[in-house]
């Protein structure tokens, strides 16, 4: 929708892309405008440059102290955002080109504008998950500017009363800071599915949509029904009518949290429900839901930002923790899942022409193959301590031989041995890849993005990236299928295991395990436990048979209600 053109505002109802189911009302709320500072050329003179490099380098490292305090108090993968947005802050490139933009003869402000333009060209040059971190880089600028100028951070201001935000983007920092009973809900005109943003707003349980056109046509202050479920934003609707839906989505989020588990169909096929962690933190959070164990322990986190690789010890204490919070019950670890959007200081990462295509996952043990030697060390180290043998997963895998030298290396620590299925090649090859491991799960947020073709930041690729995609669902049956032939585990650990809809047709596929964002469960598990099997079943092969994801969507609730 053109912004010239103003549409009656109670006729207006704008369509997206739904990420974070949810029903509510509340008027609108927009961030603070950010700060458009000029490159001023005017030169500085040479004895005042060293105190202008001395004040970037002060406005630089009080942004990255901020973001590293906010990322302390956070958990999953708010922390990790913020944590990296920090280490971006502290980027030695970036600091170089900036200081050597002011050496000669650029003040402090314009020297961080036309250095970060430089870097978000080549991000966007590179494009893939690359491509995402140019919202990071602009929204670092800003801070830095802004403590520069002396004048507040830019962010989301906190309303005075609870508000719909409606935004062009957020940068993850901003969507990390919310406050989820202040900010009720979130639509934005950019992002994706699986982006940063809409995982944040899941994990905080916020109803979300991405990629609405038309935005910009809504007021700061107008009330607007946002329904997360249908990916709808509807714009001045009648109060009473919005109120009961509101009321009528209540009552249904009531019965869901009334959920204790476990997890199962009505007639009583049991599937189990797990938890996505990426800390001790977070899995004590998830340890309070009826998750009965953990699908996903992402292990990136004490990896990344640093200078040097973490001990075996220090990697102990942290994988211990996450044990701890589930004692007995079934935790899956990923091994580190680094590259690409997500480079290694210490790992000599090459420069490569698309990252997200490059040396990431498993691949970067090709290169480092202690790196992982002594992931698995302590790994191991955890599960003796704690008395448990954990189920451990490598990312990225391509082949079979992949898969068999990875799990050579697990059984010979005494672990359970996995891998992930985010490779569309791993996925046609999944009878081959179970010979080797015991057990699969399927990572959706890349296998849509690699499968279809499209970058999974895109908000004009968006309807692509879809989990609800016929051509990635019918690479997920595949896979269970062929979990099913071999007596062998299948989960699904990717955002598609959120959406309570789709968790029973992949059920009906026959997945044996869904692992989402702690404040998902209880959705998910509420929603399994009020169909069949063969209610899964039916809607599984009536997915199958559309040919886009909207039909995909209608199919399956026409089966599942």
């Amino acid at each position: 929708m053109s912004s010239s053109v103003r549409v009656p505002m109670a006729k207006l109802v704008l369509q997206g892309t739904p990420v974070v189911p949810g029903v509510v009302a509340a008027p609108v709320i927009r961030p603070g405008a950010r700060l458009r500072p000029a490159i001023d050329t005017t030169e500085i003179a040479e004895d005042a440059r060293d105190a202008e490099r001395d004040a970037f380098r002060r406005a630089a490292d009080a942004v990255a102290h901020r973001l590293r305090d906010r990322a302390g108090s956070a958990s999953g993968a708010a922390a990790e955002v913020l944590a990296a947005n920090a280490a971006m802050a502290e980027d030695r490139g970036w600091r170089s080109a900036v200081e050597k933009l002011i050496g000669s003869g650029s003040g402090a402000v314009s020297a961080a504008v036309a250095a970060t333009e430089q870097f978000a060209a080549m991000f966007t040059k590179l494009g893939g998950l690359m491509a995402e971190r140019v919202t990071d880089l602009h929204d670092v600028r800003d801070r830095v500017v802004a403590d520069l100028l002396g004048v507040p951070e830019p962010g989301v201001p906190t309303p005075d009363v609870p508000s719909v935000l409606l935004a062009e983007d957020l940068a993850p920092a901003d969507t990390a800071g919310l406050d989820p009973a202040l900010i009720v809900g979130l639509a934005t005109t950019l992002g994706g599915p699986t982006s940063h943003t809409a995982i944040i707003a899941r994990q905080l349980g916020i109803p979300a949509i991405v990629a609405v056109s038309g935005l910009e046509n809504i007021d700061d202050g107008v009330f607007v029904l946002l329904d997360g479920t249908a990916g709808e934003v509807r714009v001045a609707p009648d109060r009473d009518l919005a109120a009961a839906a509101v009321a009528e989505y209540r009552k249904h989020a009531e019965r869901t949290a009334s959920w204790r588990g476990p997890g199962a169909t009505s007639d009583g096929h049991a599937v189990d429900v797990l938890a996505n962690v990426q800390d001790g933190a977070g899995a004590r959070t998830a340890a309070q839901t009826p998750a009965e164990g953990i699908g996903l322990f992402r292990t990136e986190l004490c990896f990344l930002n640093r200078e040097t690789e973490p001990s075996v010890e220090e990697q102990t204490r942290i994988y211990r923790e996450v044990l701890d919070a589930y004692p007995g019950a079934k935790v899956v670890v990923r091994t580190l899942d680094a590259g690409s959007d997500k480079p290694l200081k210490f790992a000599d990462h090459p420069d490569e022409a698309n990252p997200a295509l490059g040396v990431r996952g498993i691949r970067i043990a090709a290169g480092n193959p202690s790196l992982l030697d002594r992931q698995l060390d302590a790994i191991a180290a955890a599960a003796t301590d704690t008395e448990r043998r954990p189920w451990v997963m490598a990312p990225m895998i391509s082949t079979p031989a992949e898969a068999a030298a990875f799990a050579a290396k697990v059984r010979s620590r005494d672990l359970v041995p996995g891998v992930m299925i985010e490779v569309p090649a791993a996925a046609l090859l999944a009878d081959k890849v179970l010979a080797h491991v015991e057990f699969l799960s399927i990572g959706t947020n890349d296998l849509a993005q690699y499968t279809m073709a499209a970058d999974r930041m895109s908000a004009d690729l968006a309807s692509l990236t879809d989990p609800w995609q016929p051509a990635v669902l019918t690479l997920v049956a595949r896979t269970a299928e062929a979990g099913v032939a071999a007596g062998k585990p299948v989960g699904v650990c990717g955002e598609a295991a959120a959406d309570p809809l789709l968790a029973c047709v992949l059920v009906g596929f026959g997945i044996t395990s869904l692992s989402a964002a702690a404040s998902a469960v209880a959705a998910v598990g509420a929603k399994l436990g009020s169909v069949t099997l063969g209610d899964c079943r039916a809607a599984a092969a009536a997915v199958l048979e559309t040919a886009d994801a909207a039909s995909a969507r209608a199919a399956a609730r026409k089966v599942l209600g």
